[in-house]
């Protein structure tokens, strides 16, 4: 390390000109115009429809009584399900707006098509003489994968920038099959479970029916649903990071197909079960098909959270050369141990606003590292998507910074310091001034100033020709 003279001038800490709490950046919000409004709202009355229609059609079916019984053993499941999800998806936090919609696309558009649908199949397998069992195998499964995977293909398609890759299929797609096995759970446990025992022996059975079927087909069975349509989830996510066209269009095509292949396999098992009398055939189903297909999805899906958090060590680094952000900060993000230690220094070294402007640093970073993969991966061929990449990038490096000024240079405890994409200088307690190499393991999650870096020109393809190279060190320091 080069020692430097003592008294030295470095650029001012942003300590000093750090915005007062509460006045925390935000993400630049999309304008709402008339065209997107009366999609929104289009959308929004579609699938109020499909409630209504769904609640009015189990109303008559089920009975007032029954129907509130269902809904109420139906929803306990439901935020635990959910919370999984949401598990799975931290890193990057999708938009609220978005996984609500795809709940109630689940929940109301999927129940109201398919119960169309399976009603219509089982009255003309009645008509020519076909047991009704055979809608569950035959037909249930195609119509109710299909149109649980409708909505996260729509998202697919009008919004694919939100996508992150798989983890977000998953997560779209679970969410979907959740709000479906929801409204359908209401129909067991609310006609088969507490109508059917009510009407025949009394309320006392139909309570007892419910809680049997609760335990086989919620708590044992509950996985159900999210799983088949995980794997549409799969194919999805894997269309959208993906620049082959071919790809884009054969991956969810392809997941679509083994959802409803192991929709269907599931639904058989009880129906040969029942017509031969062999429970065996259930039991070996469950555990040679279902339980390894289940721990092998949980696997894979740990692993993409696993991923996802290692994406920005491989892509932020381009931002550390370049000066925008230090080697410390990106090795911060790697794992949410590490996120979380950082959130916890903030709070620390500047109270509730450090610990608001480092979630949001820490969002904004990692959808800056998913944009940058992408362009990696050439996914913006238009020149119109590759503009609005540039634009992007820019507006996330601007809220970067800005969020970075609430606790940069705050803490007492580390030396003043500037980063200028290549070293460190830093002043010490002594008044003495020293060069720094980054260290080859960065593991300290505390920022420093950094020095004026060039901005992003343009699209920035594979080898980032539009990025200079660091900014030297200013003149008059050393």
């Amino acid at each position: 390390m080069a020692d430097t003279p003592p008294g030295s001038p470095l650029p001012s800490s942003p300590a000093s000109t750090a915005p007062s709490v509460g006045e925390a950046p935000r993400m630049p919000l999309r304008r709402l115009g008339w065209r997107r409004f009366l999609v929104l709202a289009g959308v929004v009355l579609f699938i109020a429809a499909c409630a209504v229609f769904m609640v009015f059609t189990l109303g008559q079916s089920l009975g007032a009584q029954a129907l509130l019984i269902g809904v109420a053993a139906a929803i306990l499941p439901v935020p635990v399900l959910v919370a999984c999800f949401l598990w799975l998806d931290r890193y990057e936090p999708e938009p609220l707006k978005y996984l609500v919609f795809c709940f109630a696309w689940g929940a109301f558009v999927s129940t109201a098509a398919s119960l169309t649908v399976n009603d219509f199949a089982a009255s003309r397998f009645d008509d020519w003489g076909l047991p009704s069992a055979l809608t569950g195998v035959l037909v249930a499964p195609f119509v109710e994968e299909l149109t649980k995977a409708l909505g996260p293909i729509l998202l697919l398609v009008f919004r694919r920038r939100e996508w992150s890759g798989i983890t977000d299929g998953l997560v779209y797609c679970g969410l979907s099959a959740v709000g479906f096995a929801m409204v359908e759970n209401i129909l067991y446990l609310g006609g088969l479970g507490y109508a059917s025992g009510a009407d025949r022996y009394g309320p006392a059975t139909g309570i007892q029916q419910v809680i049997s079927i609760f335990i086989l087909r919620i708590l044992l069975f509950g996985f159900a649903h999210p799983l088949f349509t995980s794997m549409t989830g799969i194919g999805l996510g894997i269309a959208a990071r993906t620049a082959d066209r071919r790809v884009r269009v054969l991956a969810p095509i392809a997941g679509l197909l083994l959802a409803m292949m192991l929709h269907g396999t599931w639904n058989l098992l009880p129906t040969l079960t029942q017509v031969t009398g062999e429970a065996l055939i259930m039991l070996y189903g469950f555990l040679g098909l279902m339980v390894p297909v289940f721990f092998g999805t949980v696997g894979l899906a740990v692993w993409l959270r696993a991923w996802e958090g290692r994406l920005t060590e491989r892509t932020l680094p381009d931002y550390v050369r370049a000066g925008w952000l230090s080697p410390p900060e990106v090795a911060a993000l790697s794992s949410l141990g590490r996120r979380h230690a950082a959130r916890s220094w903030a709070r620390r070294v500047a109270g509730d606003a450090g610990v608001r402007a480092m979630r949001g640093y820490q969002s904004a970073a990692t959808r800056l590292a998913l944009l940058r993969d992408g362009t990696l991966r050439g996914l913006d061929r238009k020149p119109a998507d590759q503009e609005r990449t540039a634009r992007e990038e820019r507006e996330l490096l601007d809220t970067i910074s800005a969020y970075r000024s609430f606790f940069v240079g705050r803490d007492p405890q580390a030396p003043t310091g500037v980063w200028d994409g290549s070293r460190y200088h830093l002043r010490f307690p002594d008044g003495t001034q020293r060069s720094v190499d980054a260290p080859d393991e960065p593991v300290v999650p505390i920022p420093v100033v950094l020095a004026p870096a060039p901005p992003p020109v343009g699209y920035a393809p594979p080898g980032w020709p539009g990025l200079r190279p660091a900014a030297p060190w200013p003149p008059g320091h050393p």
